[in-house]
């Protein structure tokens, strides 16, 4: 480093390979860099379409199965809720679910009122957009896919 007022000291400096970096770095590092840019910029149609679409259909997949599994889940919760009031088991006060239904009636009404969204959201739904009108092939890859995946 250099000294302040005529005195000279000796620089000292460490030399990185970026090149030798970059080989040693994973490839989801590469990948998915925080300033990897649009993957408009990085990889042709065809790579775009195919990752878009593989990563659809397998979201799609997963959420059909997720979907099937939770309205079993809660159609088989029914189901025993009306067995065991049919038999006796539960008795039910319809009078105070009419009050709490009313009660929370009126708390969406107050909620719902006021329609604009919360500065958190509004900002991640900017981010959302800015994401899609970059990386458009990606994301009707993906839309796709997840149709495809919705459907198998």
């Amino acid at each position: 480093m250099a000294v302040r007022g005529g005195g000279a000291k000796e620089d000292s400096f460490n030399v990185v390979d970026l090149a030798e970096h970059a080989v040693n770095r994973p490839w989801w590092r590469k990948v998915f860099a925080p300033s990897s840019g649009s993957s408009a910029e990085k990889y042709n149609v065809a790579t775009q379409l195919v990752i878009g679409g593989v990563t659809g259909w397998c979201t799609g997949f997963i959420f059909q199965k997720v979907g099937k599994l939770a309205a079993t889940a809660v159609g088989g919760g029914f189901f025993l809720l009306q067995i065991a009031k049919h038999t006796g088991y539960i008795k039910v006060d319809w009078k105070l679910v009419e009050r709490d239904v009313n009660k929370a009636k009126q708390q969406l009404k107050f909620h719902s009122s006021g329609t604009k969204m919360s500065p958190e959201v509004k900002s991640r739904v900017d981010e959302v957009i800015i994401f899609m009108k970059k990386n458009v092939i990606l994301t009707g890859g993906f839309a796709g896919g997840f149709l495809l995946g919705m459907a198998s």
